[in-house]
């Protein structure tokens, strides 16, 4: 009786043991289901004299949303010009040298002494609205190393579509794409900077949440390899800051 009694408890141990394995398996799953389903994307309103913009910053390029959240911490924004703006194309800013209008003449080669990686997201496309890094040229810069402080906004995806892959793409505007039409109407020189002031009064945090996965940034791959992209404008003539 008394061997019986012992083996009954032996058996309830084990299970109890095999209960507490599953369920912390199950919970440590759960975690990891959780990680996998949200992202840290922070968004910042940028206030131009034209309106203000409020974007988010992409979880899955990860140098360049710490370095513009770093530059604007700094307020290195503030007070810098769009200094180049094709109209049914993109809006170019992040030059510290377009604060000075006697340093015209060098507007698109300023920024902080350094360049980030490439950080190139498939699901991530030119489409209207989109941030993305400017850089130098390929023959100077063979790996696309974005610039540190000059990014562009899309206005037209159609004619970006060629750019995919070859600029990083960072965030996107979610509230205020009207603002992009209003500063991408303004006249220009032959040059393409504006004939009036389109300035960045300032870059400041909205939140730091840590938010959902949001789908509308990712595009079929298969819809997007069907539509003909329009090089009017190569890569190579645009968007570097050299």
């Amino acid at each position: 009786m008394k061997r019986i009694f012992t083996a009954l408890i032996v058996v309830l141990s084990i299970g109890l043991i095999a209960t507490s394995c599953g369920n912390r398996k199950k919970a440590e799953q759960n975690n990891t289901d959780m990680a996998e389903t949200t992202v840290y994307e922070p968004e910042f309103n940028i206030v131009t004299n034209f309106g203000t913009m409020k974007i988010k910053l992409y979880d899955k390029t990860p140098k360049h949303r710490e370095n513009f959240t770093k530059l604007v911490s700094e307020k290195y924004y503030d007070g810098i010009r769009f200094h180049r703006v094709i109209e049914g194309f993109m809006i170019q800013t992040g030059d510290p040298y377009s604060r000075d209008l006697a340093m015209a003449n060098a507007w698109g080669t300023g920024g902080p002494e350094y360049t980030i990686p490439a950080e190139f997201v498939s699901q991530y496309y030119h489409k209207k609205g989109a941030l993305a890094a400017a850089r130098k040229g390929d023959m100077a810069n063979p790996k696309k190393a974005s610039s540190g402080s000059q990014f562009y906004i899309v206005h037209d995806e159609n004619n970006c579509l060629h750019l995919d892959g070859q600029y990083t793409i960072f965030g996107e505007v979610v509230e205020g794409l009207e603002i992009i039409d209003k500063i991408a109407a303004v006249e220009t020189d032959p040059y393409d900077r504006p004939l009036q002031d389109v300035i960045i009064e300032s870059i400041r945090p909205v939140a730091a949440d840590t938010v959902q996965v949001d789908t509308t940034a990712v595009k079929d791959t298969a819809a997007k390899d069907s539509i003909e992209a329009k090089p009017a404008i190569l890569p190579e003539t645009m968007l570097i800051n050299e």
